[in-house]
C-alpha cells in the first residue's frame, strides 16, 4: 500500500511531539514524529517498552493532545477541535478495539454492537446490525450475552461495535493479547479483511511478531521516534528488527507464537 501520497493519508501526523512533566521530571514520549496511513492500509506499530507506542496511538486517535505538531484525520486537524467536536468525531469516524473487550454484560451481542449508534442518538436498522454481525461471523449469536461467548467471539463483538459506524480508521491496541492462538489468528484475519475488502484504515499496536505479519507494514518506534518501517513483514524479519531496537522479548515472543501458530512465516 503506497503511503507516499500526502492526499492519500486517512491519518497523518506532522512533527508531532508529546512531553509530560517539566524540568527534571520532563519525559519526552514522542519526538517530532511525521508519518501517515493510507486508506485501506493495515499498519502494525511496534517497539520496546517505553518507546511511545501508546502515546502515539492516543495522539493519533484524538484521545490525547500533542504538545506540538498536527494530527489530521481525512484532512481535518483534529488537535484543533473542541472536546465536544472531538467526541463527535471519535464516535462517528473512529473505531476502537482493545485487549479487554469492554462489553456490557447485561446487553446482547447485537445490543453491544449497536451501542455507539445508540450513544449518538441514532437507531440502527435491523439489517444494518445483521450485516455487521455477519461480517464478523456472529449473525447466529446476536441474542447471546458476553458470558455465553468465547474470548475470540467477544473480541468479534468489539470489532462489530467498532465497524457499526462505518469509521474511516480503527485503532486496535493489543487486540489479540488475551486470546488463544486460533482465536488470535481469526481476529487478525478479520482486521486484515476490514482493511483490504472494506477499505478501513487499521492501526494496531502489538508486541507479537506473528500478529504484525498480518499487516501491510510495520512502523517501529524507539525512544519516542520513528525507527524505520518494514513492508510486507514476516515474523522473523519483525523479530530481528525489534531485537536490534533493544526489545529483548522479541525473539521469545516469536518462538512462542510460531510454536503455537504452526510456523507462519
Amino acid at each position: 500500500m503506497n503511503s507516499s501520497n500526502k492526499d492519500a493519508g486517512t491519518v497523518r501526523l506532522e512533527s508531532v511531539s508529546k512531553v509530560y512533566g517539566r524540568g527534571e521530571r520532563e519525559v519526552v514520549a514522542l519526538r517530532n514524529v511525521t508519518t501517515q496511513f493510507a486508506k485501506g492500509s493495515f499498519t502494525a506499530l511496534m517497539g520496546p517498552s517505553g518507546s511511545g507506542k501508546s502515546t502515539f496511538l492516543q495522539c493519533a486517535a484524538g484521545l490525547d493532545q500533542p504538545s506540538s505538531g498536527t494530527v489530521y484525520l481525512e484532512q481535518q486537524k483534529i488537535n484543533e477541535l473542541t472536546e465536544t467536536e472531538l467526541t463527535k468525531l471519535r464516535r462517528e469516524r473512529i473505531g476502537f478495539v482493545f485487549q479487554s473487550y469492554n462489553l456490557l454484560p447485561v446487553l446482547t451481542v447485537q445490543q453491544n454492537a449497536a451501542l455507539p449508534l445508540r450513544l449518538a442518538g441514532r437507531k440502527p436498522s435491523r439489517q444494518q446490525l445483521l450485516d455487521v454481525l455477519n461480517q464478523v461471523g456472529l449473525g447466529q449469536r446476536k441474542n447471546h450475552r458476553p458470558a455465553e461467548l468465547s474470548g475470540g467471539q467477544q473480541q468479534r463483538v468489539a470489532i462489530a461495535r467498532a465497524l457499526i459506524t462505518e469509521p474511516a480508521v480503527i485503532f486496535a491496541d493489543e487486540p489479540t493479547g488475551a486470546l488463544d492462538t486460533r482465536s488470535a489468528r481469526e481476529i487478525l484475519a478479520l482486521l486484515q479483511q476490514s482493511a483490504r475488502v472494506m477499505g478501513r484504515t487499521i492501526i494496531m499496536v502489538t508486541h507479537d511478531p506473528v500478529a504484525a505479519s498480518y499487516a501491510d507494514r510495520v512502523l517501529f518506534l524507539a525512544d519516542g521516534q520513528l525507527a524505520g518501517e518494514l513492508q510486507n513483514p514476516t515474523p522473523v524479519a519483525v523479530a530481528e528488527r525489534l531485537t536490534h531496537l533493544g526489545d529483548a522479548d522479541a525473539a521469545g515472543n516469536l518462538v512462542h507464537s510460531l510454536s503455537n501458530a504452526g510456523g507462519k512465516n
